[in-house]
């Protein structure tokens, strides 16, 4: 899908949910803070309301609001009731998250929709205890695809990067980046195409898909890629408890039953799976932007480094409560990877 026609879908698809309104009983409102013509926008958020209305014979729709908040402040809407559902990224707020480090280390060469719906049942089964979303509804979580480099100058190896200044995201991507020898600096994904076309930055670790939803092709023509990234984002799909307190209760069940959990972490990471296929052919269609692959040299370098932010991770995240070694191997096992 080219631009114009992403705008044209992501209009449609809140023209269309506009009409539902008309019919439906209760209206959830939903939160965005990416460009109209990203992949959220224009398909994940459409689909989970299409998900929802026939779950719910139409009794519940959903109403997309963009740019109500910057990503940072998107639990705390959700928290007051300023709006109904919204999708945290959880690296983008140190200190309140942590757990979901674990999902976000690199070394594991997956897909996105096989990652999102393992990361649910680690949720399930060990990170949900943790109560790191205390006060909202967790209804769906999910992961980008391999988060890899992309910048204004070529990068042929791993020694390239040493220097350079990239924006990062936080979390794992943060504690790779200095691993790396980069200098880290932290701006919200809506600010990544201002902060390099001004050259406040020479590059950035980001989804694949990015390409295509934050424009990088124009700000950051050379992509560098290692076999399963240099980490994988992690995000939740958060709703208002109230809000979902109030909703009849067979309307409650057919959510938890029919959307929230697997379906709704399953279709998203499907999502960002075809966003990375489409990203990678507008990469090689697009006059000056290159693909470097890492080096077999590289390649073995880079599984030291994960070593090592790997062991990092285990002891924080262990410090919360859990056993994060036994959290992770049980992630990694639904995936086949040791």
């Amino acid at each position: 899908m080219n631009k114009s026609l992403l705008a044209t879908v992501a209009a449609l698809s809140l023209s269309a949910g506009v009409a539902a309104h008309a019919e439906a009983e209760h209206t959830l409102v939903f939160s965005s803070w990416v460009p109209p013509t990203h992949n959220i926008n224009a398909q994940m958020l459409p689909n989970m309301i299409k998900m929802i209305e026939e779950a719910t014979g139409g009794r519940v729709t959903g109403e997309i609001r963009m740019g109500i908040a910057p990503p940072p402040a998107q639990m705390d809407l959700v928290l007051d009731g300023a709006v109904d559902v919204a999708y945290v990224f959880h690296g983008y707020q140190p200190g309140r998250f942590t757990s979901y480090k674990l999902v976000e280390l690199p070394g594991v060469d997956t897909t996105a929709e096989a990652a999102s719906v393992a990361y649910w049942n680690l949720f399930q089964n060990h990170l949900a205890a943790l109560n790191e979303h205390r006060g909202v509804k967790v209804i769906g979580l999910h992961t980008h695809g391999a988060g890899q480099l992309h910048t204004n100058t070529p990068v042929d190896s791993l020694a390239d990067m040493a220097g350079l200044k990239l924006r990062m995201p936080g979390g794992v991507a943060s504690e790779v980046g200095t691993a790396l020898g980069t200098t880290g600096i932290q701006v919200p994904a809506p600010k990544v195409y201002e902060t390099l076309s001004s050259n406040t930055a020479d590059g950035v670790m980001m989804t694949i898909d990015s390409r295509q939803g934050f424009r990088l092709t124009e700000v950051a023509p050379h992509y560098f890629e290692i076999p399963g990234g240099f980490f994988r984002g992690s995000f939740a799909y958060i709703m208002n408890e109230d809000v979902f307190a109030d909703l009849p209760e067979e309307l409650q069940t057919a959510l938890e039953d029919k959307v929230f959990g697997e379906p709704i972490s399953r279709m998203s990471g499907a999502v960002w799976d075809e966003g990375d296929a489409f990203s990678i052919q507008l990469t090689k269609d697009t006059e000056g932007n290159t693909i470097t692959q890492a080096s077999v040299e590289d390649i073995a370098a880079f599984a030291s480094i994960v070593t090592d932010v790997q062991a990092s991770v285990i002891e924080e995240v262990s410090a919360k409560g859990i056993d994060a070694a036994a959290a992770l191997a049980s992630f990694r096992s639904e995936l086949g990877v040791q």
